[in-house]
């Protein structure tokens, strides 16, 4: 365990911003500090095919040797001046930055492709044209970025072998298991992205059929859904990444609600080289936003430690630290680990025993809460989604309770689900939430996932096993953990036709149980 160190205070603007805004062989070793102010200046960079790329060159003043380079892809609908702050502080202790506004977007020409063939081509570019106009080394590449700029940080470098180090931050290993997690359109996540998209960029036609398709529950399409998603997924690529082995840093918040953690923790664990995971509270990109306003921020300092071991050779300890480094939602420090399989090993089953039977398309007011701002609400006051859990109305909702727990228990890493569902309808919804249970009743979000189905046979019983979106979270001594189970939720688009009902139990030959990786502190 760790000291807390500082945190962002002000990471709801910035996520508005954001929105709408061992070491290589031979490694020199930079000067602590560039004798002069880094220079800066904007530049028209030729993507793949020629496509104008606007972008920023920000450097060290001395031009007599050469320097690691770092390249910044930007957030999506976000300008190319979203790292200068920490460009800056890179330039000054000895590297090239250039930092580029993603296609399709702003000024940059292009359409917009989610992170395409065309966009893993313009990254190799931009460190042609760096290579070429700037004095970086070409032995010592680094990659990096927030959101869209981590996404295609990682595609890169599954495609591109002089990428020796990335840090992606808020991005997504597994496209398809983020925004469709359970086969579920996460559909607050998706508008938002889309309409975004349209607002300040050309999004392809290729695109625009995609989100059309996703959005209106096109289900003959999922197939090219799901290959156009696997195509702009880090995790296609593994192999090319394992091959070329770049030192990988990644980072997210618990409570990202455009790629839960789940995806990245996966990605990471089947990372072949030097890697590191952190995971802290908050929303899609607010771990990491002061640090974008220049303020003190954790992720960004732990990002350029990481980048000047792996680019430099700085010997800085960071390659001997634990690779999986934690935050709790509830505070009081780090916690590290030495694989994401550590932090969740000591699980607790909770018996779901019995048969409980609830009417769909109702909202029970049980629900994930808001995109960008639940979470981010939880990051900077604690304040996540509650409900009344023995107000709940039973006939829509599913209720399961544990016994008060005598002292502080730790809940870290993965909750999983196995039930039995019996539906009366071919499809359907329903979404598995996880409370921290009060005296009062009150109920606090833990975490939650949801659950599709299509072509089950009426009145047929099937298992389920769902994963809950990874988490770490402390449950005060007192109170309970509720499992509650209903079929509307905001964030999400169901599929439960008018009048359909579902029936969760728990059979004597597969019994039900939530798998909750629960220990005493």
């Amino acid at each position: 365990m760790r000291a807390p160190r500082s945190s962002p205070t002000l990471a709801v603007l910035a996520a508005a911003l954001l929105l709408t805004g061992p070491a290589a062989a031979g490694a020199v070793a930079a000067p602590a500090a560039a004798a002069a102010a880094p220079t800066v200046r904007f530049a028209d960079i030729p993507g793949d095919g020629g496509t104008v790329l606007k972008g920023n060159v920000v450097a060290p003043a001395d031009t007599s040797r050469t320097y690691p380079l770092v390249v910044l892809p930007t957030s999506w609908s976000v300008p190319q001046i979203e790292y200068l702050a920490q460009a800056q502080k890179l330039a000054e202790t000895g590297y090239v930055v250039v930092t580029y506004n993603s296609r399709g977007f702003l000024q940059s020409g292009g359409e917009i492709e989610v992170g395409g063939p065309k966009d893993v081509a313009d990254a190799s570019a931009v460190i042609d044209w760096a290579l070429a106009h700037t004095p970086a080394d070409a032995a010592h590449i680094g990659m990096a970025g927030v959101s869209y700029g981590a996404g295609i940080s990682l595609l890169a470098a599954g495609h591109d072998p002089r990428i020796k180090a990335v840090a992606a931050l808020s991005g997504w290993g597994d496209l398809i298991d983020s925004i469709y997690s359970g086969r579920t359109q996460h559909a607050m996540a998706g508008a938002l992205l889309g309409g975004l998209g349209f607002l300040t960029g050309r999004p392809s036609a290729e695109f625009q059929q995609i989100l059309k398709d996703f959005l209106g529950s096109n289900l003959a399409k999922e197939d090219e859904m799901i290959a156009w998603g696997k195509v702009r997924s880090p995790a296609t690529y593994l192999d090319g990444i394992n091959r070329n082995k770049p030192a990988v840093f990644l980072g997210n918040a618990w409570g990202d609600s455009f790629f839960p953690p789940n995806q990245y923790a996966d990605f990471f664990s089947k990372l072949a080289g030097p890697k590191r995971l952190e995971f802290r509270p908050g929303d899609h990109a607010t771990s990491e936003a002061t640090g974008l306003l220049g303020l003190p921020n954790d992720t960004w300092t732990d990002t350029r430690r990481w980048l000047d071991h792996y680019l430099k050779g700085e010997d800085n300890g960071v390659q001997n630290e634990a690779p999986v480094h934690l935050s709790s939602r509830s505070g009081g420090g780090y916690e590290d680990y030495a694989s994401w399989q550590d932090v969740g090993k000591a699980a607790t089953k909770l018996d779901l025993g019995g048969s409980q039977r609830i009417a769909t398309n109702l909202d029970s007011g049980a629900d994930g809460g808001v995109t960008l701002l639940s979470n981010a609400l939880d990051q900077l006051v604690k304040l996540p989604p509650a409900v009344s859990v023995p107000l709940l109305p039973r006939a829509w909702t599913g209720v399961w309770q544990s016994s008060a727990y005598g002292s502080e228990r730790h809940v870290r890493g993965t909750t999983r689900l196995h039930t039995t569902v019996t539906p009366t309808k071919a499809d359907g919804t329903f979404v598995a939430y996880l409370y921290d249970v009060g005296p009062l009743g009150v109920g606090k979000l833990v975490t939650h996932a949801p659950y599709t189905f299509h072509d089950r046979t009426p009145g047929q019983p099937f298992a389920v096993d769902l994963d809950l979106y990874a988490t770490a979270y402390d449950v005060p001594a007192g109170h309970k953990l509720a499992l509650v189970v209903d079929t509307v939720d905001p964030l999400y688009i169901e599929h439960n036709p008018a009048g359909a009902q579902l029936t969760f139990s728990s059979p004597a030959a597969d019994p039900s149980y939530l798998s909750v990786p629960l220990r005493e502190q």
